[in-house]
């Protein structure tokens, strides 16, 4: 067969397309949900991050997991919650931010090694008991759940809401993202500033800057190797 497999490539090109414009339309969406009710928001993130932070001393008295790893993801979470200051506005050249990404690597590395190391019987039991031991071993759904909760749930919802300093207009409030102070007697005429509710900061949130990015990186692309046309007349 020669035709069937090229129909199967190409659905799986299809299909991969399809997912990720889901993904990012999903993303999206939630962004601008956030950059509404920025205050529930705010509440949903810090009740998330106190009862992962249970779930791992949960996990830690019951199940016997390391101390040491369940200590890390705890102390985590509780660096997470120091980029609740000021939300939604994060700078990303915060040492709170920065310590925050590196945290979420260390914290997949490390808890991603140690599924990955069998467990080592002990000694000190017979084979009858060993045989046992044996079926304590997380599954992979178990496994899958756990990363997915308690080590990239918090982090990948902060980077729904969060937003970057770079992406916030002149506005009142913002001075903490781009460390500048705005008159008051221009508080009206600011383009960052809502003028149905005053004193709210106009931000964009990092996925919405991430993904028009890539919509302009793409056009641009498009222009430039003369596959789309520009044909806004310009005086």
């Amino acid at each position: 067969m020669w035709v069937l497999p090229l129909v199967g490539y190409a659905g799986v090109l299809f299909g991969f397309g399809f997912l990720t414009l889901a993904i990012a339309s999903g993303l999206y969406y939630l962004s601008e949900l956030v950059e509404e009710h920025t205050v529930f928001a705010k509440k949903l993130l810090s009740r998330l991050i106190y009862s992962i932070i249970g779930l791992q001393v949960l996990l830690a008295v019951v199940d016997a997991f390391p101390i040491s790893l369940s200590l890390l993801s705890i102390g985590s979470h509780i660096i997470y919650a120091g980029n609740l200051r000021h939300f939604p506005i994060v700078k990303l050249t915060d040492p709170v931010f920065l310590l925050s990404c590196v945290l979420v690597i260390l914290n997949h590395f490390l808890w991603f090694r140690h599924f990955s190391t069998p467990p080592v019987p002990s000694p000190s039991r017979n084979t009858f008991a060993n045989r046992y031991d044996y079926n304590d071993i997380p599954s992979f759904t178990e496994i899958a759940s756990f990363f997915g909760i308690c080590i990239w749930l918090v982090p990948f919802a902060m980077f729904v809401s969060l937003s970057a300093g770079e992406n916030v207009l002149p506005s009142m409030g913002s001075e903490y993202a781009t460390g500048d102070s705005v008159r008051s007697s221009g508080l009206t005429d600011s383009p960052g500033v809502n003028r149905d509710r005053p004193g709210k900061r106009s931000a964009k949130g990092l996925v919405k800057a991430v993904i028009d990015g890539a919509v302009i990186w793409i056009g641009e692309s498009g222009e430039a190797l003369g596959l789309r046309r520009d044909d806004k007349r310009r005086f």
